[in-house]
C-alpha cells in the first residue's frame, strides 16, 4: 500500500465521520438545537458560538497530532531529526496568542449574555406576563395559576407569544426546572424562590423535565408544557375551573407525598396562597 492511497484512505475515513456526525445533528430532533422560544434561539446561539470558538484550537490540534504521529513515525528515516530545537517565536505565538484571543472573546460573549440571558430578568413584549407557581415534588411537578384559580399536575398551558413567569420552589429534595426548547434550567429549592422567565414563539407540545437526580421516581418526573393561542388558553382556563377536583391544604398534603408516575390532573385553587404557605413551610420561627 503507497503512502498516497494511506492518505486517500486516512482522509475519506474522517470525512465520513464529519459527514455522519452533521448527519445526525441534522436528523436527530435534538431539543436545545430546535428552540421553539425567544430565550432559547439565543442559548441554542451561545452554544454553537462557543462551540466553534473552541474547534478552532481542537481541529487544528488533532489535525496536527495526526500529521506528527504520521510524519515522525518510526519507519519514516525521512523524517528531519532535530534533537536540540527548543524555542520558536511563530510557534509560541500561535500556541499560547490564539488561545488568549479565544479566552478573552469568550468571556465578553459570557459578560454579556450572563445578562442578557439572566432567567430572574422579565421578558417585555408589551403584553401582559402569565404567572405560574411552580412546585417540584416528589416525583412529580405542580403548577398553580393564582390569577386564574387554578392548578394542574404534571402539565402546563399558557398563550404563545406571551412571557410566562414561573416562580418556583420545592417541597422534596432539591430539584432542577426545565423545558429545553423554551430555555435552561434553573434550581427549585426548599424555602427559596427562584424565578424563570420564558416565552414560547410558537404553538406547540415541549417537553418537560427534572434535570437533576432526585430519587427513584426520576425518570418518571417529567411533564407537557402546552403553547396555544390566546382562544384556546382561555377555553382550556375555563374547562379547568369547571373541575370537581379541589385544590385545598389537604388535597396538597395528600398530593406532596412521594408518588412514581403520576397522571395528569388538574384541580380548582381554593388556597389562594398555597405557594406562599409551602415556602413558609421552611421558614425558621421567628425568634
Amino acid at each position: 500500500m503507497n503512502k498516497k492511497f494511506k492518505v486517500a484512505i486516512i482522509t475519506l475515513v474522517l470525512l465520513g465521520i464529519v459527514a455522519g456526525t452533521v448527519l445526525f445533528f441534522c436528523t436527530q430532533n435534538i431539543a436545545v438545537l430546535n428552540p421553539k422560544g425567544m430565550i432559547a434561539i439565543k442559548q441554542r446561539h451561545l452554544l454553537i458560538t462557543a462551540t466553534w470558538l473552541m474547534l478552532i484550537v481542537v481541529i487544528p490540534v488533532i489535525i496536527l497530532t495526526m500529521a506528527f504521529a504520521w510524519k515522525y513515525r518510526a519507519s519514516n528515516k525521512s523524517a528531519k531529526y532535530t534533537p536540540n530545537w527548543e524555542h520558536n517565536y511563530i510557534a509560541e505565538c500561535l500556541w499560547w496568542g490564539i488561545p488568549c484571543v479565544i479566552i478573552v472573546v469568550l468571556g465578553v460573549i459570557t459578560w454579556k449574555s450572563s445578562h442578557d440571558l439572566d432567567p430572574f430578568k422579565p421578558i417585555d413584549t408589551g403584553k401582559k406576563p402569565l404567572t405560574v407557581q411552580v412546585i417540584a415534588l416528589q416525583w412529580k411537578w405542580l403548577f398553580i395559576y393564582p390569577e386564574q384559580g387554578i392548578a394542574t399536575v404534571n402539565f402546563v398551558q399558557f398563550p404563545e407569544q406571551t412571557p410566562i413567569n414561573f416562580e418556583i420552589t420545592a417541597d422534596a429534595p432539591m430539584n432542577s426546572f426545565w423545558i429545553p426548547q423554551l430555555g435552561g434550567q434553573i434550581y427549585a429549592m426548599p424555602a427559596m424562590r427562584t424565578k424563570l422567565h420564558l416565552i414560547a414563539s410558537e404553538v406547540g407540545t415541549f417537553r418537560g423535565s427534572s434535570a437533576n437526580i432526585s430519587g427513584t421516581g426520576f425518570a418518571g418526573m417529567v411533564f407537557s408544557a402546552k403553547a396555544t393561542t390566546e382562544e384556546e388558553f382561555t377555553q382550556w382556563v375555563q374547562s379547568v375551573g369547571q373541575s370537581p377536583n379541589r385544590m385545598t391544604l389537604d388535597t396538597y398534603n395528600e398530593l406532596v407525598k412521594p408518588s412514581e408516575y403520576n397522571p395528569v390532573a388538574s384541580y380548582v385553587l381554593v388556597d389562594g396562597d398555597l405557594f406562599e404557605q409551602v415556602l413558609r413551610k421552611y421558614y425558621a420561627p421567628a425568634q
